[in-house]
């Protein structure tokens, strides 16, 4: 499997307890279907798309979290996050384009999508950015 890579180090932890909040806020919109949430979370992927990872609210708690509970820094490279974070950026903006275009199912199973992302990043460390990278790599080289 290729991973995009920067050689830009980054805290695992950090990048896991941040995915861990975009599964509740996810949650928390399908269960609610108050748009804001998705809106809320298009603003944070982008910030952290265009490495402006220090305003992302999520960044800030998950921050905040990670220094009052002492969790150890683990060293990861940038670039597969922030790749996961630009398809976050699709994924949110699809997603609000179905909610204006009152196409719920779509909306629903996007969002469905996007939490299914988020618990496998939070709990198993498994970037399904990376695979779909990959993925995009192989297609594209056999053309």
């Amino acid at each position: 499997m290729d991973c995009p890579v920067d050689f830009v180090s980054i805290n695992e932890n950090k990048a896991r307890l941040t995915a861990f909040f975009v599964l509740v806020l996810s949650v928390v919109y399908l269960i609610t279907g108050f748009w804001l949430i998705i809106a809320f979370l298009l603003l944070d992927f982008t910030l952290r798309s265009f490495n402006l990872g220090k305003y992302s609210v999520l960044g800030f708690l998950s921050d905040a979290i990670i220094k009052q509970l002492k969790i150890k820094n683990k060293p990861a490279d940038r670039a597969p996050k922030r790749f996961a974070a630009m398809v976050g950026v699709v994924f949110t903006l699809a997603i609000l384009i179905a909610i204006f275009f009152t196409q719920t199912i779509v909306a629903v199973s996007l969002a469905t999508v996007l939490s299914f992302f988020a618990l496998l990043e939070a709990f198993f460390a498994f970037c399904a950015g990376c695979h779909v990278y990959s993925i995009g790599k192989t297609i594209a080289n056999k053309f």
